[in-house]
């Protein structure tokens, strides 16, 4: 057994600064509980600098093969690490000075490290693990404010997550006993031999999971009353981070594990996109409250998300089609509520009237996000749009492009119902466009930046994302 704790340098900086920074908040005095965010954030750049590392070495799988360090763990750890530096800077204006503000940075940790071991699992038992590490930390974010809104999102989100990981370990459960193994090389063996009833219905079972977790349909339940239920900040983090690492893992427990000829996932992965996009941007159309309406264009992302995911094992590009818009989702996204988080009086679409004449460098960081959640060039979303779409036609679902297709051109819409007021004469309550503070401001500004320019970086970054699973590998 290959056990290299050196391996797992990112993970354990992140558990590590989550244990002292929960034991040094216990210390500090209210005013300086800022130096448990400087120690996440210094975790999260040495993180950072520790995959780069790793990325230069051979892909390896450690702990007797149940985690994998390769490119996509890599690529994930990238990701989330710079989602959880984003949130530690969209959130400053709202946490600092909280009595709960050491709470709030050692969640978004804890919730973060289980984020990068689900993309890293290489076993059914691991992926449960870390399926529970990544649900737990944000249940209790959710409710971080004590406020009653935020109270009832986080029940509704732990009932959500309790009723669907019971059927995820159900799921696992019937997987090992029909496969007899849960390490994803052998039990690929196990369940080509196995009665294809009862391992489809263990598949399902751990995919509803995993559903739930990125917020596809129909695990999306939760997904809009917790997004409006809570802070800017903390729905900017359970819209995003879970999400990173919940797509990579669905893309390696299918490819790595599951063999297409004996089940066929390609065509189940194909429908739960079309459903999630389609419902996605369908229910997103008569939403008025911002972040309600940015909640379903998450549920609509993921149904794009998922295209390269059914077309794993059929087309070279899914895998990085699948990272790529991952990145450029998350960076996107994030800019997009740290706008929200900025005008924290805000709620309705109308209350944003004005605000080009007030806030114009605000006004168009929050053009860019949205216009890059459509998949305008030359942003990040774009490029990865159009490379999961040429994939989904290169992996034989040409019909599941062309939704796609139609659902983009739908979405427009609903993002202009949002940009349009603020270009508008100001006659709402100017009261609504008080800024919260700086942090925000500039986090929303760097992030629309870097959703350009990754999307300009494109053709030098997406071939970076393609060497295939380790576990895939002859």
């Amino acid at each position: 057994m290959n056990e290299n704790p050196a391996a797992l340098l990112p993970e354990l900086l992140l558990l590590g600064a989550a244990v002292i920074g929960l034991l040094l908040g216990a210390w500090l005095p209210r005013t300086r509980q800022w130096l448990v965010r400087l120690l996440a954030a210094a975790a999260a750049v040495a993180g950072l600098v520790a995959t780069a590392v790793a990325a230069t070495r051979p892909d390896e799988l450690v702990f007797g093969a149940a985690y994998a360090v390769d490119t996509p763990t890599n690529v994930t750890r990238a990701i989330v690490l710079v989602a959880v530096l984003v949130a530690l800077a969209l959130s400053v204006d709202a946490t600092t000075g909280h009595r709960r503000e050491t709470e709030f940075v050692v969640l978004l940790q804890l919730g973060a490290l289980g984020t990068v071991l689900l993309a890293g699992a290489n076993d059914l038992l691991l992926l449960l693990a870390a399926f529970l590490l990544a649900s737990v930390p944000f249940y209790a974010l959710a409710g971080w404010d004590g406020s009653a809104l935020g109270t009832e999102a986080a029940l509704k989100y732990y009932l959500s997550g309790a009723f669907l990981g019971v059927a995820m370990l159900t799921g696992t459960a019937i997987l090992y006993g029909v496969g007899r193994a849960t390490g994803y090389g052998a039990l690929r063996e196990g369940l080509a031999a196995a009665p294809v009833a009862a391992a489809g219905v263990g598949l399902v079972a751990v995919l509803a999971g995993l559903l739930f977790k990125i917020g596809g349909v129909p695990g999306h339940f939760w997904v809009p009353d917790v997004t409006d239920g809570t802070p800017p900040a903390v729905a900017a983090i359970v819209t995003t981070i879970p999400k990173i690492g919940g797509l990579v893992a669905m893309y390696r427990l299918l490819s790595v594990a599951v063999p297409a000829d004996a089940l066929d996932w390609p065509l189940l992965v194909a429908v739960l996109a079309a459903g999630s996009m389609t419902l996605g941007n369908l229910a997103a159309f008569f939403q008025t409250t911002v972040q309600r309406l940015l909640a379903y264009s998450t549920i609509s992302q993921v149904g794009y998300l998922l295209i390269a995911i059914a077309v794993a094992g059929r087309s070279d590009l899914a895998q990085p089609a699948l990272l790529y818009y991952v990145a450029g989702y998350a960076v996107t996204n994030l800019g997009a509520f740290a706008v929200v988080a900025e005008l924290p009086h805000a709620r309705t679409i109308e209350d944003y009237r004005g605000m080009a004449r007030r806030n114009p460098a605000l006004a168009g960081a929050l053009a860019v996000c949205l216009f890059g959640l459509i998949g305008t060039p030359p942003t990040a979303v774009f490029v990865g749009k159009l490379v999961v779409f040429t994939a989904a036609v290169d992996g034989g679902f040409a019909w599941l492009a062309i939704l796609a297709i139609v659902n983009t051109v739908a979405s427009v819409f609903y993002y202009l119902r949002w940009i349009v007021p603020t270009f508008r004469s100001a006659d709402s309550d100017p009261a609504a466009l008080q800024p919260a503070g700086t942090w925000s401001a500039v986090t929303a500004y760097a992030c629309a930046g870097l959703a350009v320019l990754l999307g300009v970086l494109g053709g030098v970054v997406l071939p970076l994302m393609a060497t295939q699973p380790l576990s895939t590998m002859p």
